[in-house]
Order: C-alpha cells, then sequence, then structure tokens
C-alpha cells in the first residue's frame, strides 16, 4: 500500500497503490482496460455502462452509479466520466469525472499497472488532481482512494480468469 499526497493551493494531488501479487502488467490490463466494466472490479459500484464513444478508444464517454442506499432513489450516487487516454504498452489510462452528484468541479484520475521491481506480480497506481472536492477534506479523500483501489486489486486477484495467471 503507498499513499501520497499534495495540497496546493487550488488543487489536490495524491497518489494510492495495491500490489496484485503473482499476476503480471499484461494479464491484469484487460481487468482496467474495459472502462465501462468497473463495477466488475469494483464492488461499490452497481453500474457502469458506455453512454457514447468508442470502446477502448479516448473520447468515451461511461456512467457510474452505486445502488441506492435505504431504497432511497436520491441517495444514489452517480457520475459521468470520459476517457481521455489509453495506453496499452504503458498499460494506463487517464479519465475525468464530466458531471456527478460526488461533489467534484475538476476530476482527472490515471490508473496504470506498474511491474513491481521483484519480478513478483504488479500493481495498481491511482493518482489524481482535483479542486478541493465538496464535502470531504484531502486525507479522507485519499482514505477513500487507498481503500478504493485496494478493493478493486483484492476484486481482480480473486477473479477466476485473472486469479491463476501468474508473472
Amino acid at each position: 500500500m503507498e499513499e501520497e499526497k499534495y495540497q496546493t493551493q487550488s488543487k489536490w494531488q495524491g497518489k494510492a497503490s495495491a500490489e496484485l501479487k503473482r499476476m503480471s502488467p499484461e494479464r491484469a490490463w484487460p481487468a482496467l482496460a474495459n472502462f465501462c466494466n468497473l463495477h466488475k472490479w469494483f464492488p461499490t459500484v452497481s453500474a457502469c455502462r458506455q453512454v457514447e464513444g468508442v470502446p477502448g478508444q479516448p473520447d468515451l464517454f461511461r456512467y457510474c452509479a452505486s445502488a441506492p442506499v435505504d431504497y432511497d432513489e436520491s441517495t444514489i450516487k452517480w457520475s459521468e466520466e470520459k476517457l481521455l487516454t489509453i495506453d496499452p504498452i504503458q498499460r494506463r489510462l487517464s479519465y475525468e469525472v464530466t458531471e456527478s452528484n460526488l461533489g467534484f468541479k475538476s476530476y482527472v484520475a490515471t490508473k496504470q499497472l506498474v511491474a513491481m521491481d521483484s519480478g513478483d506480480g504488479c500493481r495498481i497506481e491511482w493518482s489524481f488532481v482535483s479542486d478541493p472536492i465538496e464535502g470531504w477534506g484531502l486525507d479522507d479523500f485519499l482514505s477513500y482512494l487507498d481503500s478504493s483501489v485496494q478493493l478493486i486489486g483484492k476484486t481482480i486477484m480473486e477473479h477466476p480468469s485473472l486469479s491463476a495467471t501468474t508473472t
């Protein structure tokens, strides 16, 4: 687990990571590269679907939402996100939140798979730059980011089609 934070006058920046032991970056890449399948890897996301664009290409838009809390439809947390870049060689993609009810005004994130120096797997690195997020403190958001990337990493590691593959 790695967590870094930076707070400038008007922007927040940070990074969190999770290790995928005994899984090569090449094997884990399809899980992250399919921009509209976040709900498969991030259990708190109940829906993720393509809105417009070409799968695997920049300018693809996705809609993500959580399940309603207490059966109250107004508690659904949602965002629309735009794929900015995708690089299968570097196994990196970046995206921005274009609309949401989560307090984001400006948020750009990058997710990348990096081989571990030990040669025994890879690491998901999730970094971001944003305006301060309404309703959050930077430390609280970094804690959320860290727990989110840990959960995504754990889910990918436990996925039957990926977990049996080694580096």
